[in-house]
């Protein structure tokens, strides 16, 4: 059966096009991010009070009073020259002054009422625009450049406009952020043990040995993104994510999704969500387990619960409980992914050529790297562009830049979820032939969310533990997105809260939540292990006689290259 949602043109008020092959990609086009901006600051009074300040920061600038300074922790600034000459000093307080200019506009913007997915549109612009005119991003507006260029006798020039055309004719455009060519899968990239248990058109489920001699009967079930590749979850040793977990005595699996090309343009939600069925039986078949825990990461949260959903509605046992790694499903509150999913608004996507039947890797990663531009764009730019120099070699980098494409299928269904909220609206969404409705789900879950993660907010995060009717726990994570899920025990910098059961509020959680150093992995073991049933013999060998091994992890699919 095909998943089922509300048709885009039930809600405009003249009739759109239909949502055909990779018609609207997430990264927001320049013209809508302009207009969000535009928006937000074109507004005559604000603009005015703003025009005359700024005026006079320029004017105390130019004279050299202006005591405006750059946050030590802005690398851009840190060169002395920035503090010690006189014009790149001012250069740098006119900068930060326009800067501070717009955001207070923007601030004013969201104070006034607007709506917060305008804000949302605006900020992301506002973000984009002061980044992109760091006068650091041109040779001569930055020192360390400079200085760099006059040091190799205008070598490091001359590699910078080799790495530039490197990256158009190879990264689109965009620098490149890591060097690749020091890492590959099973050599020093998702190196657990284990093997193939099964495979299909669409997974290949791991299942990882055993390093323990005694292991909980009932088996995990992990659920990732179907954006990007497994192994951020299995990214190298010592920071494994797999490799912690079954040190813990849990017999993991692991879903791979298969790198779709265009003839897999069709694969929607009940694509997904049946290979997760599917996922957890081999898991039961081989331990002998009557169920399975399950736990899924970002958007594969989002798949997980849709086969929870479906698994109640049958009334099917197989799962005893869930966990969430920042998973959003309520997108009625700011977050960029809702924002930018409307097309009526000014973050409507660009349009594609029709042809494509996926939506590209390279397009994902540009969307999610526009998201942090100082980061994950004009960093490499200055570093590799105007320094000449290679770029870094860092696992987590490796991952990041091994996309994979999504179908526009399952593309399209997500932006209507962000757009309508339809997970949290009772039968607004069907998949595998049973109507979305979360307050039937009754499982034991335990939510994770990252207190500074830009994509899938916290408190959005936190909202999951309301949405759904069994007993929830829930753990607030130091770090970023990825920077909360990629962070093993021992990191001397990592940190989380725990606090009583969930209520209404999340800002009253968190005022009476305890804070703890360390690693949320080492709380969210004893929570898995709780549920996991008693101990028994680990099991010899993988798979089982219906069930063989097919090839050692990580398997084949995880290998699969891009191409639309």
């Amino acid at each position: 059966m095909s998943a089922a949602v509300a048709s885009p043109n039930e809600r405009t008020s003249e009739p759109a096009p239909p949502l055909e092959a990779a018609e609207i990609v997430a990264l927001p086009s320049a013209r809508g991010v302009a207009g969000g901006l535009v928006g937000a600051i074109a507004r005559p009074g604000a603009l005015a009070r703003e025009t005359v300040r700024l005026g006079r920061d320029v004017v105390s600038i130019l004279r050299g009073t202006d005591r405006l300074a750059p946050s030590a922790q802005d690398e851009r600034f840190t060169d002395p020259a920035w503090r010690e000459n006189p014009a790149y000093r001012r250069l740098g307080q006119a900068y930060l002054a326009w800067g501070s200019s717009l955001n207070r506009l923007v601030d004013r913007y969201e104070a006034e009422g607007a709506d917060w997915r305008d804000v949302e549109r605006a900020r992301f612009a506002l973000t984009a625009l002061t980044s992109g005119m760091a006068p650091t991003n041109t040779l001569l507006g930055n020192p360390a450049a400079l200085k760099r260029a006059i040091d190799t006798g205008g070598r490091s020039i001359v590699r910078g406009m080799g790495h530039l055309v490197e990256d158009f004719v190879h990264h689109g455009g965009l620098p490149a952020q890591t060097d690749r060519s020091e890492f590959a899968v099973g050599r020093n990239l998702a190196v657990t043990r284990g093997a193939v248990v099964y495979r299909d058109d669409v997974i290949e489920l791991l299942q990882y040995r055993p390093t323990t001699e005694r292991v909980r009967q009932r088996p995990l079930v992990i659920v990732p993104p179907p954006i990007g590749r497994f192994y951020f979850l299995d990214l190298a040793r010592e920071r494994s994510f797999v490799e912690y977990a079954v040190g813990q005595g849990l017999q993991m699996f692991m879903i791979s999704w298969r790198n779709p090309a265009r003839q897999q343009a069709g694969w929607n939600l009940d694509t997904y969500a049946e290979r997760i069925r599917r996922a957890i039986g081999v898991a039961r078949e081989i331990t002998g387990s009557p169920d399975v825990n399950t736990m899924g990461f970002c958007a594969g949260g989002i798949l997980l619960t849709t086969v929870l959903n479906h698994l109640t509605a049958i009334a099917d046992r197989s799962v005893h409980s869930a966990a969430y790694a920042v998973t959003l499903l309520d997108f009625d509150s700011p977050a960029p992914m809702a924002a930018f999913s409307g097309r009526r608004g000014p973050g409507a996507g660009r349009r594609k050529p029709r042809t494509h039947g996926v939506i590209p890797a390279r397009s994902m990663e540009s969307a999610f790297s526009w998201m942090r531009p100082d980061d994950l764009v004009f960093h490499s730019l200055v570093h590799q562009w105007l320094m000449g120099e290679d770029p870094p070699a860092s696992a987590l980098l490796a991952w990041y830049a091994d996309g994979t494409n999504l179908p526009t299928a399952l593309h399209k269904q997500f932006l209507q979820i962000f757009q309508d909220n339809t997970l949290v609206r009772p039968g607004a969404v069907t998949v595998l032939g049973s109507p979305v409705d979360l307050g039937e789900i009754t499982l034991p879950t335990f939510v994770l969310g990252a207190v500074a993660d830009h994509l899938t907010p916290w408190t959005g995060c936190y909202r999951t533990t309301q949405l759904l009717s069994g007993p929830a726990t829930f753990l607030l994570s130091s770090g970023g997105h990825l920077q909360s899920l990629v962070n093993p025990p021992g990191n001397p910098e990592a940190s989380y809260w725990t606090g009583g059961a969930p209520g209404p509020d999340p800002q009253d959680w968190r005022a009476a939540a305890e804070w703890h150093a360390g690693n949320w992995w080492e709380c969210w073991a004893p929570w898995t292990i709780e549920r996991s049933g008693d101990e028994v013999p680990a099991p010899a060998e993988l798979g089982s006689a219906v069930h063989p091994p097919l090839e050692p992890a990580p398997g084949s699919y995880v290998r699969d290259r891009p191409s639309a």
